[in-house]
């Protein structure tokens, strides 16, 4: 009797052990035991968001380590992508709730080349934090030609001018990555031109001077110090990463190219927002908290935002690689470190508010290489944006916030969804979101007003 009695009692402990092991293992940053607050009446308070292995992931990493998702009833996995298509394809065929998106995907859904399944962008990640990479053999091409101060350092920005005449292979990370963009027009503001797209063709190689090819961010260093490319435009860590194994040098940044440029958005698919107006409030309201933590106190938490990004589930970077460009500092190679406090911008200047004169931007830039193929009128250019962008969603969410005193008034921006007039460019043009074909025909290299592109050229 008392054998039989023991003999439950050890089943019972190895059955409450094991049920102990089970919740052990269970538990990691990536997905918080249960959400709090009973998820507040969430349509689908567990969410799959997935993310690729870049500096501008932060807010979600945050969102997650600092228990704001949790704050908001959400239960999230964060889970790393291998590349930008399969990220998006994710979330198109409903396999990720979201994602840490590239904005020119999501618009390019609107725009009628990016996929069947429309995307929107309730909020956007950040503005810059994405630079240009050439091989420690270019370097050494170009920097006798550039122009020094009195410290004897190159003088910046550096104008893709003395590129000139030097047949170039390039990695990119998207044919409709904010990357993409700024290298193209990094090119023709020096003179050179990157190439048209044709209908179909993902290379856009037409009429160019230089080769762009699609390379993931992570394997960007390998593939150059291989020789298969010449240089780069990625975001961080990955141009850090080069200067840390000493195979390459950061040319420039994209906020010397484009001051405040847009950059990641949240993306949804627009059937999740609609059937999920709850989660979608409640996810952009723990995303806000997270961007906000990031720029607090002129960046007082990046150092702890840096540790927490170096952890294998997230960038997965050194420490010392994400702090190059993480910390209000940029270093352009072995003793060239620089101020760049707005290399990362998460929540000041309204970040994350999605401009429709952003989305308008990206639309130009698609319209200038021919992946748009005809002209639009302007009106297209505000409808497509519109399809895409959605601040009305972000202010609900940030209006909630500020009412109840976590962020400040201010931050929620009082706007018709257009900036002002904008300037800094590196060709000296300047942009106004309202007026896109008056803005194209400003370009010297780039689809005018009634030009097609054909197997032959731009005609």
């Amino acid at each position: 009797m008392n054998g039989r009695i023991n003999f439950k009692r050890r089943n019972m402990v190895a059955a409450l052990l094991a049920g102990i092991a089970l919740a052990s293992c269970g538990k990691s940053a990536d997905a918080p035991e249960k959400p709090a607050a009973a998820a507040n009446g969430l349509e689908k308070p567990a969410l799959k968001l997935g993310f690729i292995k870049l500096t501008d992931m932060a807010p979600l990493a945050i969102a997650q380590e600092k228990g704001f998702f949790r704050e908001e009833g959400l239960s999230v996995t964060l889970e790393p992508q291998a590349n930008w298509k399969v990220l998006v394809d994710g979330v198109s065929s409903g396999q990720l709730d979201g994602a840490h998106m590239l904005a020119g995907q999501a618009i390019a859904t609107a725009a009628g080349f990016g996929g069947k399944v429309p995307l929107i962008a309730p909020l956007s990640l950040d503005l810059n934090g994405n630079a240009i990479t050439v091989s420690n053999k270019v370097w050494a091409q170009i920097e006798p030609k550039l122009p020094k101060g009195t410290d004897g350092k190159v003088t910046h920005p550096i104008s893709a001018a003395v590129l000139k005449d030097m047949p170039l292979k390039w990695g990119m990370v998207f044919p409709t990555s904010p990357h993409n963009y700024e290298l193209r027009y990094w090119l023709a503001a020096g003179g050179i031109n990157p190439g048209f797209y044709l209908p179909g063709d993902v290379a856009g190689t037409t009429s160019a001077q230089m080769q762009l090819s699609v390379t993931p961010p992570p394997q960007m260093p390998s593939t150059m110090e291989a020789g298969t490319i010449d240089g780069y435009s990625v975001g961080e860590p990955w141009n850090q990463a080069a200067v840390k194994k000493k195979i390459g040098v950061p040319v420039i940044t994209d906020a010397e190219i484009f001051p405040e440029n847009p950059e990641k958005v949240l993306g949804l698919t627009a059937a999740f927002a609609e059937k999920n107006p709850k989660t979608v409030k409640a996810l952009l309201r723990a995303i806000i908290k997270a961007q906000q933590w990031l720029d607090a106190e002129n960046g007082a938490n990046r150092a702890e935002a840096v540790q927490i990004l170096s952890k294998s589930n997230y960038v997965g970077a050194d420490a010392d690689v994400l702090a190059a460009s993480m910390t209000g500092q940029f270093t352009f190679g072995a003793g060239d470190t620089r101020p760049a406090p707005g290399f990362n911008i998460f929540f000041k200047q309204n970040a994350g508010y999605p401009f429709y004169s952003d989305a308008v931007w990206f639309l130009t830039q698609m319209r200038r290489w021919g992946q748009i193929p005809a002209d639009k009128p302007d009106q297209w250019y505000f409808d497509t944006a519109k399809a895409v962008y959605r601040p009305e969603l972000y202010l609900a969410a940030a209006s909630e916030l500020a009412e109840q005193g976590v962020i400040p008034k201010d931050a929620v921006p009082q706007t018709d969804g257009f900036k002002p007039e904008q300037s800094g460019f590196i060709d000296g043009q300047t942009f106004n979101g309202k007026q896109p074909n008056a803005y194209l025909a400003k370009f010297t290299i780039g689809l005018k007003q009634g030009q097609t592109v054909t197997p032959a050229g731009v005609k």
